[in-house]
C-alpha cells in the first residue's frame, strides 16, 4: 500500500496559489508593515526627545559654567535666555540658621532650563562659598 505522489489525471501538473492564500499572505504582510512602521516612529520621536533633553543638559551646563567662582555667588534669583532657551538659577542657604565654625557655607543652587516647547530641566547642586564677615 502505497501513495503515488504523481499528478492524477486531469491535472496537468502546474501548481499555484489560490486566492484566498494570497489575501491572507498579503494581510499578514500588513501588519507586519504596520508594526514596523509604528515602531519606526516611536523610534523616531525618542531620538527627538533626547535631543531635546541633551540640549537642555548642555544649556544647562554652560549657564552652571558661567556663574563664575563660589566666591561671588549671590543668594537670590537670577534668570535670562540663551537662544530659544529660558533659563533660573535659584541661590539659597543649604541649612538655613545652621551655625558652623567652618569658614564655608553651603548654599543650594537650582539651575531650571526650559525650551520653547515647554519641556524643562532643572539641576539642583550644593556649592561652598566664603562665609560673610561677621
Amino acid at each position: 500500500m502505497s501513495r503515488s505522489t504523481a499528478p492524477s489525471a486531469g491535472h496537468d501538473g502546474a501548481a499555484g496559489f489560490t486566492l484566498i492564500e494570497v489575501v491572507v499572505t498579503l494581510a499578514v504582510l500588513a501588519v507586519v508593515l504596520v508594526s514596523i512602521g509604528k515602531l519606526v516612529g516611536v523610534t523616531v520621536r525618542g531620538i527627538h526627545a533626547l535631543q531635546d533633553h541633551l540640549a537642555l543638559v548642555e544649556t544647562a551646563r554652560v549657564i552652571e559654567t558661567g556663574l563664575g567662582d563660589r566666591g561671588g555667588l549671590q543668594l537670590g534669583t537670577t534668570s535670562g535666555q540663551s537662544g530659544a532657551v529660558q533659563w533660573r538659577v535659584d541661590a539659597q542657604p543649604f541649612l538655613a540658621g545652621a551655625q558652623s565654625r567652618s569658614h564655608w557655607e553651603p548654599v543650594t543652587e537650582t539651575v531650571t532650563v526650559q525650551a520653547a516647547g515647554g519641556t524643562r530641566l532643572s539641576v539642583t547642586t550644593v556649592r561652598l562659598r566664603p562665609k560673610a564677615s561677621q
